[in-house]
């Protein structure tokens, strides 16, 4: 064992509370959610932030030694990989996401540029024994929420917020709803079930009036799969009711056609059946009426609202109405508009009207 300084730590192990002086050693489990300590080789202009533990923004630089976590993507519109079989200290491996997963880049994205080039330096570990200098492999699952066998939302409405794909206005749908229900005088939780860990979406839920928020890494997932995906859902759903709030929102990332299990979520018919409302983002109107469409053939699910880029102005929301049969509201210029359809979908007043 070593000590080693991080200059940064990966929001994606945040359930670890490492502090920024952690020991290392030089046997390292390639296991998923695994905490390694690396070295950044390269330099970027773009794609070149990590999101600490605070869920700040920084810049990295080449000698940055950061903690992250061994993991997977399979995005659509950033990198893709896969975890290494083996790691060992000296191998050079890749930053997939902001949120500090590491792994070996498959395919990268031009806007992006190369990824970041990681030096493996060591496995972090932690000392659960007290009074025993027994280091045991730091993982996310350490210090993670327990996941659900069962699903109970005690009675609380839920709204899922759904997308044709990645960079389709989820986040900005569901944080509009958030918002929205809060000056109408509820008490709203929100979460996000799918994707590669980044706490990012979570927060910006936060920061327009959520209660409370749940992310999948809070139970010590690195990256969804149809395998967890569902069960993570269910976990979500049953911590965020325990709240006692009036409306759930539930951010579904990626797309309906993706890699990250959100077609498996919308199978379950347990969490299905708590979806009292179905918002759909949609990158364009042919997105919109496939998407309204897969809706309703593969998961026997009505759509409430379409918004989204597909909905940036009067001459989309049109087509989109014509061609769909549902409404289209901005959330970005209408979200009281977005908002009243999800209420009245729900027939949950606001108690501004009590």
């Amino acid at each position: 064992m070593r000590n080693v300084l991080l200059d940064k730590i990966g929001s994606v192990t945040l359930t670890c509370g490492l502090s920024h002086e952690v020991r290392v050693g030089d046997d390292i489990p390639a296991s998923e959610g695994g905490v390694i300590a690396v070295r950044v080789l390269n330099a970027k202009s773009t794609y070149n932030q990590l999101e600490l533990i605070s869920g700040r923004l920084s810049t990295i630089k080449p000698g940055d030694v950061c903690a992250v976590a061994l993991g997977h993507r399979k995005a659509l519109f950033g990198y893709s990989g896969h975890m290494p079989a083996t790691v060992k200290p000296g191998d050079e491996l890749n930053i997939l996401n902001m949120g500090g997963v590491c792994g070996v880049v498959d395919s990268v994205n031009p806007d992006f540029g190369e990824p970041f080039r990681v030096e493996v330096l060591g496995q972090v570990l932690h000392f659960p024994y007290l009074g025993e200098r027994i280091g045991v492999p730091a993982h996310i699952t350490q210090g993670a929420l327990p996941l659900a066998d069962t699903l109970d939302v005690k009675g609380v409405p839920v709204v899922a917020v759904v997308g044709s794909s990645m960079s389709a206005g989820k986040t900005n749908a569901a944080c509009a709803l958030v918002q929205t229900f809060t000056h109408e005088g509820l008490r709203v939780v929100a979460g996000k079930t799918t994707g590669v860990s980044l706490r990012r979406d979570i927060l910006a839920m936060e920061d327009s009036g959520a209660r409370k928020t749940a992310i999948f890494t809070d139970f010590g997932i690195v990256t969804s799969t149809r395998d967890n995906a569902p069960r993570v859902a269910r976990s979500i759903l049953s911590r965020l009711a325990a709240e006692a709030p009036d409306v759930i929102v539930l951010e579904l990332g990626d797309g309906l056609l993706g890699l990250y299990g959100v077609d498996a979520i919308l199978d379950d018919a347990a969490v299905r059946g708590t979806f009292g409302a179905v918002v759909l983002a949609a990158s364009d109107p042919v997105a919109a009426w496939g998407g309204v469409r897969l809706l309703t053939e593969r998961h026997g699910l009505g759509t409430t609202a379409v918004t989204g880029p597909a909905t940036d102005n009067a001459a989309g929301i049109r087509l989109i109405e014509q061609q769909t049969g549902i409404q289209g509201r901005n959330a970005r210029t209408d979200a009281k508009g977005l908002g009243g359809l999800v209420l009245a979908a729900l027939g949950l007043p606001s108690r501004h009207d009590a």
